[in-house]
């Protein structure tokens, strides 16, 4: 029986990265350690290097990217509903902790979160697992969840963006218009371009494309072919999908099919 407070949860682990991954987001957090090389973060607009034995944190959401130096690291993908009921398990109030600290230097956070990772590659019992999940997180709320916000989070928006966002992840393997999205919204093309920016950080194109590349690798962790993951995502040209994944990830969609080093717990 896999840890149920795994469920859909993601890892992986890049021996060594030479890359550059293109801006993106996750509507998950993204826990990761650096083992070895260097990793230059960009996130939130700013540039931050991550070195040997520091733990890097984002919060769902966040626009990050950079550039990796024989960097091997560890990451996992956990929804907001764990850490949010973790969080309430610690302090009674079901809340979406923030974490303001991008890049953490604390060996303490590294050696637990490292226990904890090698529980899961080594596929030790469940109760072990999270029992050492439970461990490293509850310390990394403790000590730097330095806000929280209600949960489940809602962001309001006049301008009806939020309402262009659902109709997106809604319509995914479609083609999407300019002309559509701006309607959802009920603002002129001009407006909803510079609305779409400021409120998500990005253009709508790579909205779509960085929702599009995140579905295409949960169905292939989940076991669909290379071929049907991009076109069920929304990519009807393979060798678009395929150029679009390694700007984002730093490695091909082939490279998910190494299950030793990728893993989906469901």
């Amino acid at each position: 029986m896999k840890p149920s407070l795994l469920n859909d949860v993601a890892f992986e682990n890049i021996a060594s990265s030479t890359s550059t991954f293109s801006c993106h987001f996750h509507d998950t957090y993204t826990i990761g350690l650096t083992h070895d090389g260097i990793f230059h973060s960009l996130h939130e607009h700013k540039i931050t290097k991550a070195y040997q034995h520091s733990t890097r944190i984002i919060n769902p959401n966040e626009i990050h990217g950079g550039d990796s130096h024989a960097w091997h690291y560890t990451n996992f993908y956990p929804s907001v509903e764990l850490l949010s009921s973790l969080y309430e398990q610690m302090y009674g109030e079901k809340k979406m902790p923030i974490f303001e600290t991008h890049i953490i230097e604390d060996d303490e956070l590294y050696k637990r979160l490292l226990a904890f990772f090698r529980t899961v590659y080594t596929n030790e019992e469940p109760i072990l697992i999270e029992s050492k999940l439970i461990d490293a997180l509850s310390y990394l709320i403790a000590h730097y969840a330095q806000k929280a916000t209600t949960y489940p989070f809602t962001c309001k928006d006049s301008n009806g963006i939020n309402v262009a966002v659902e109709y997106i992840c809604d319509n995914i393997e479609s083609d999407m218009t300019l002309d559509a999205l701006a309607s959802t919204a009920s603002v002129s093309k001009y407006h909803f371009l510079r609305l779409f920016k400021n409120h998500t950080g990005l253009t709508p194109h790579q909205y779509i494309l960085a929702q599009r590349i995140c579905k295409a690798k949960t169905l292939i962790l989940k076991g669909e072919s290379l071929s049907l993951a991009g076109l069920h995502a929304g990519f009807n040209d393979q060798s678009h999908f395929i150029r679009s994944f390694r700007k984002v990830y730093g490695y091909s969609p082939k490279t998910l099919l190494q299950k030793s080093n990728f893993i989906l717990y469901t």
